[in-house]
């Protein structure tokens, strides 16, 4: 989907020679987001069916009439073909737009780039996400709440690929993922229960079956930041992306291992009290006396989540914004430790709030708390 929404406005914006290598076919579950697609084009190369369509909005050309070379590759983009793919034209490629979805192949991708100094715009991940105005142009270092960015960090890192170079842009999504993989259905098991879910659903090797639910605002948007970051580049006149401000590392680590400890120490009385040890807790907890004992279930990411969207720096009790010393804090003990049960606190809350519970917050402000937990986003990944 994102990649056809760029090419499309790519042609329309007069570039004048475009190759699209999209190994994949039309489905009916891709309607949903591809920029051109029909009913009549299930089935066919996804190439295919974009170049049949923009032809008809720009005309074919021979490379001499001022109009668009469309060249379209069928072919799955591999460590292997790359040459084959991206050097064999009449001249370097301009610019590389990067709509890959497997990690593993975005990486080649990428690095090929890196090492040939090909300026490249890479899309991350649209799936599972609904807000735009939570997208972002920047480099991968500052891309966050992107399970696919923080993948492809780790792996380009071990391939000695500087993810500050500024050959490498890329647009991604600051808002939290909050739907899980679309489950199979029952149908779909029953083909996998007999080994045919691959050659049914068109799955090849290293690709997974179930996908994200895309809705399909998400990539047309995205692919279209694609191309106004492409064409601006190539135009001569670039702009400076305005990246997603992430809360510093030391700031999300303090409270995150604030977090934990304090978790530890309520884990630790708990258990005292009961006179139980650690072997009498599941791995993945459980009610002791009317408190959850169990894992810490945030990490980094969801400390800025909750910092910055769920209560907007500010104390939940207080109202009072950074500038004070803050802290998370579980807000009903008898429920686990996950974004939905999570409030910030000065430490000067958090102390009246070791003492008194609940009950010593006026009643207003508990209710307004209350419903700011009830709109916190699900993790999907819980």
């Amino acid at each position: 989907g994102v990649g056809s929404h760029a090419a499309h406005m790519l042609a329309r914006s007069g570039i004048g020679y475009l190759r699209f290598i999209d190994f994949d076919q039309v489905t009916l579950s891709s309607l949903n987001r591809h920029a051109c697609a029909t009913l009549e084009d299930v089935g066919i190369p996804k190439v295919l069916a974009m170049k049949r369509f923009l032809e008809k909005v720009v005309g074919l050309s021979n490379g001499n009439d001022g109009g668009c070379v469309m060249d379209a590759r069928a072919m799955m983009y591999t460590r292997e073909n790359q040459d084959e793919l991206l050097n064999d034209g009449p001249q370097k490629f301009d610019f590389i737009v990067d709509a890959i979805d497997d990690i593993q192949t975005k990486a080649d991708l990428l690095t090929y780039c890196y090492k040939t100094n090909t300026r490249v715009i890479s899309c991350m991940g649209a799936g599972g996400k609904s807000d735009v105005t939570r997208l972002h142009i920047g480099d991968l270092r500052s891309a966050s709440r992107d399970a696919l960015a923080s993948k492809l960090r780790s792996v380009l890192k071990k391939r000695g690929v500087d993810i500050d170079d500024e050959q490498i842009q890329i647009c991604y999504s600051s808002e939290k993922t909050v739907v899980p993989l679309a489950q199979l259905t029952e149908e779909q098991k029953q083909m996998d229960r007999e080994g045919g879910v691959k050659q049914q659903l068109g799955a090849v090797d290293n690709m997974r079956v179930r996908l994200l639910p895309v809705l399909g605002t998400m990539p047309a948007i995205m692919g279209q930041s694609l191309a106004a970051y492409t064409l601006c580049e190539l135009g001569g006149k670039p702009f400076s992306p305005v990246a997603g401000e992430r809360i510093g590392r030391n700031v999300r680590h303090r409270l995150h291992q604030h977090f934990k400890n304090r978790e530890k120490k309520l884990k630790d009385e708990v258990l005292t009290k009961a006179n139980k040890s650690l072997d009498d807790v599941p791995d993945g907890g459980c009610n002791i006396n009317g408190t959850f004992v169990g894992p810490v279930m945030i990490d980094a990411d969801d400390v800025e989540y909750l910092m910055a969207e769920v209560w907007r720096n500010r104390c939940a009790v207080t109202k009072e914004r950074l500038g004070v010393v803050v802290e998370l804090v579980r807000w009903d003990r008898s429920k686990p430790s996950t974004c939905q049960n999570i409030v910030l606190m000065s430490q000067k809350a958090v102390q009246k709030f070791d003492v008194e519970g609940r009950d010593g917050i006026e009643e207003s402000v508990r209710r307004d708390i209350e419903a700011r937990l009830a709109t916190c986003k699900i993790d999907a990944s819980i």
